[in-house]
């Protein structure tokens, strides 16, 4: 059983991930977009926002019409249309959010803590979740059936109301419920980078023993997939990687050990 997380950031490449997957099946596809996500705010009038916590980890501020924004993005667009080519090209995909059959149960925050204008403050209207669980049932079902299930936020608090959550974050625990023989976080750089911008200082492991050191050293969104890769291997996974979405078969390629290898 493979996950296969796909980035929705800016230089991702999707179609190489997608016609690489057929090959790795039995697999399931978790995604972001947060692309899309910040275009669609654009073009509505409330562009992106985005916290940084004291730690430097980077999320996505979501109140609640930013919310909306997501779940139209990703949930809906994004989602569909990676079903779509999927579907295209042969595979028997699915496409779910984590609301769908109550697939992904998640404890909204009651407040972030964020660095605004070099103060710590208390966010308390931002619409995210941490997750407690994933119903991996359901997704062994479709599995089993022959079926890709195509997995992305939101899910659902206890009160059922819908809250964001972080798309590798969600990877991981969706690995961790399937007792995935791998996750695999593609993404639009070759791994966790000593130098931003130059793939040649690759770090090529990261040993749990060192795992704060290199969260230290990674920038912006990379912790949260380090975190998300971390967070894997503690639960059991026994491969998790963190590499390039490009090239001619992205999935073999990180299973071969191409990116970061986060033990």
């Amino acid at each position: 059983m493979l996950v296969v997380k796909l980035g929705g950031a800016l230089g991702n490449e999707a179609e190489p991930v997608l016609r690489a997957l057929p090959a790795h099946r039995p697999c399931l596809l978790v995604h972001g977009g947060s692309a899309e996500a910040d275009r669609l705010s654009e073009a509505l009038g409330r562009p992106a926002r985005f916290l940084a916590s004291p730690t430097g980890v980077v999320s996505r501020y979501t109140d609640a019409e930013h919310l909306d924004h997501v779940t139209m993005a990703i949930a809906g667009r994004a989602n569909t249309a990676l079903v779509a080519r999927l579907q295209r090209s042969g595979v028997p995909a699915v496409g779910l959010s984590g609301v769908d059959g109550g697939l992904v149960r998640a404890r909204r925050k009651e407040a972030v803590r964020a660095v605004l204008d070099g103060r710590t403050v208390h966010v308390r209207d931002d619409l995210s979740g941490a997750i407690e669980s994933v119903n991996a049932a359901l997704l062994g079902t479709l599995v089993d059936a022959g079926y890709v299930p195509v997995v992305s936020p939101p899910a659902l608090a206890a009160d059922g109301a819908v809250v964001n959550v972080d798309a590798d974050r969600l990877a991981a625990r969706v690995a961790v419920a399937v007792h995935a023989d791998a996750l695999l976080l593609l993404t639009n750089v070759p791994g966790l980078l000593r130098r931003v911008d130059e793939p040649s200082s690759l770090v090529a492991e990261v040993p749990s023993a060192r795992f704060e050191e290199f969260l230290s050293l990674a920038q912006g969104r990379m912790k949260k997939k380090l975190l998300a890769a971390h967070e894997a291997a503690a639960g059991g996974v026994p491969r998790a990687v963190i590499g390039a979405s490009q090239g001619p078969d992205p999935i073999g390629a990180a299973l071969g050990g191409a990116g970061t290898v986060v033990a």
